[in-house]
């Protein structure tokens, strides 16, 4: 995991939240964009996902466990398009907050993943 990509995906987490929640405020049901904020997290996870496969097939590997770190990273995939299934069933206010805290869920799960890989894990 390249820090700059965890940069970027915790940006795009942050922005999405944000954006989805401030739509969940004024009441308004999911729509195109707040999908799409989900949809740009979901497409970030798997750049990530991909990008840390090369790493860990090229030799390199994880501070902390590997393998916790890729059951994070494919816990967190499933995160975005269970939200926008939620919308799609039900579309009121709610569902766009779902959507919110679905990629603030993500993002939380990123830094996790980030402090596995670079091991910068507070121990207590």
């Amino acid at each position: 995991m390249l820090e700059i990509g965890y940069q970027a995906l915790i940006v795009i987490c942050l922005a999405g939240a944000g954006f989805c929640l401030l739509l969940a405020l004024f009441q308004r049901p999911p729509s195109w964009w707040s999908v799409g904020t989900a949809a740009l997290v979901e497409l970030a996870l798997l750049v990530q996902l991909i990008q840390s496969i090369v790493i860990v097939s090229s030799g390199g590997s994880a501070v902390g466990d590997t393998v916790e770190f890729f059951g994070y990273i494919f816990t967190a995939l499933l995160i975005p398009p269970a939200a926008v299934i939620w919308a799609v069933f039900e579309r009121t206010k709610w569902s766009t907050l779902v959507i919110g805290l679905a990629s603030l869920t993500v993002a939380i799960m990123v830094v996790r993943m980030w402090q596995i890989w670079s091991g910068n894990a507070y121990q207590f």
